[in-house]
């Protein structure tokens, strides 16, 4: 029996985590649940919105399942969920982007991966506020040692990267495209503004390439990028990119493929991971039974195949993909007209996809 942290989360995350958990012990997989509180709907209760407490279980287990996590914008405190990464060492972000039959979507056929470096760029959290002794002394040395102006009234953010966090997520992505039978590794950049970051990231690529002669290997600018995704998805595979680009090309590769709602996501670290759909907690629907679970469950499929367990994991993702296909118990986001009467809710979705476990599809 395999024991995993389980932490519900804000908003619509008890829902779609529940429903996850329903799935997963469907496939009868040998896992025993440790539920931990964390998030802005406990804060109050502990004087954190991460309490220590949560940390040791996901240490002590080694894999957790999370669900999404509200954080502010401009005040407040900072993502619980990248003080996890952070705190854990989670290092890399893995965002499989597919499209499944009955997904509602431009495009048809994508099967993306994107592997994102989690601990270093402007996500780093390295800031200096608007007006603060240690900002205007920033921008006094910039003035006397590169020549340049910094307005008064800017904010700063960092973005350190490094040759050594540049070659382990690079590395990561190529054993994932090694160990899942990908054929290539694109690394994204801006190398040729940012030569001195970016730089650093596309000579750690290009260096870590080599060691893996029959995976192909190309460079692309993140514009172009961006373009590419849009024009022409087919012609990628595995896209590895500093933090935030990985951020937002994760989000880009998701919306070929029907949006968030059915897009999964890890956090994996070397000994160390936490599964979780990629989505926010959308608390306006919490409590409504209305979102889709699918992101949740997928990241459950994830989650199972770190832990071994192949079988289980093929069983739920045929199982979820089948009632996605039939396109009778789903929520309104996966049907043709979103205000169909028909469309079924969080639990119920959920219900048919153990249904379709159990019946052996």
């Amino acid at each position: 029996m395999r024991k995993v942290t389980l932490i519900p989360g804000d908003g619509v995350g008890p829902e779609v985590i529940a429903a996850a958990k329903k799935c997963i012990e469907a496939t009868g997989a040998p896992i025993q649940w440790e539920e931990m509180e964390a998030g802005a709907s406990v804060a109050k209760k502990y004087g954190t919105p991460l309490p220590e407490e949560v940390l040791e279980s996901i240490r002590k287990n080694g894999v957790a399942l999370k669900g999404p996590i509200t954080t502010p914008i401009g005040t407040g405190f900072r993502s619980v969920s990248v003080a996890i990464r952070k705190a854990l060492d989670l290092y890399a972000c893995l965002r499989p982007s597919k499209w499944y039959p009955g997904v509602r979507s431009r495009y048809q056929n994508i099967d993306l991966v994107v592997v994102r470096e989690n601990t270093e760029d402007l996500y780093a959290g390295i800031e200096f506020a608007e007006g603060s002794p240690e900002t205007e002394e920033f921008i006094k040395f910039v003035r006397e040692k590169k020549k340049a102006e910094i307005r008064r009234d800017a904010g700063i953010s960092l973005k350190p990267i490094s040759h050594f966090a540049s070659e382990r997520i690079v590395r990561f992505a190529f054993n994932y495209a090694k160990e899942n039978g990908r054929k290539k590794v694109t690394a994204v950049h801006k190398a040729n503004i940012m030569k001195y970051s970016d730089g650093i990231f596309l000579e750690a690529a290009r260096k870590v390439a080599q060691e893996f002669p029959k995976i192909a290997f190309e460079e692309r600018i993140v514009d172009n990028m961006c373009m590419q995704l849009v024009q022409k998805p087919r012609l990628y595979d595995v896209i590895v990119a500093p933090n935030v680009y990985g951020d937002i090309l994760s989000d880009l590769c998701a919306g070929l493929v029907g949006g968030l709602g059915v897009a999964p996501g890890a956090n994996i670290g070397d000994k160390i991971a936490v599964f979780e759909p990629t989505h926010g907690s959308a608390p306006k629907y919490a409590g409504l039974n209305k979102v889709n679970p699918t992101a949740a469950i997928l990241s459950s499929v994830l989650m199972l195949r770190y832990l071994g367990e192949a079988d289980a994991a093929k069983k739920l993702e045929d199982a979820a993909a089948k009632v996605i296909a039939e396109g009778k118990y789903v929520t309104y986001d996966l049907k043709e007209n979103p205000r169909d009467p028909s469309a079924v809710g969080t639990k119920e979705m959920a219900e048919a996809i153990v249904r379709a476990v159990q019946s052996g599809l």
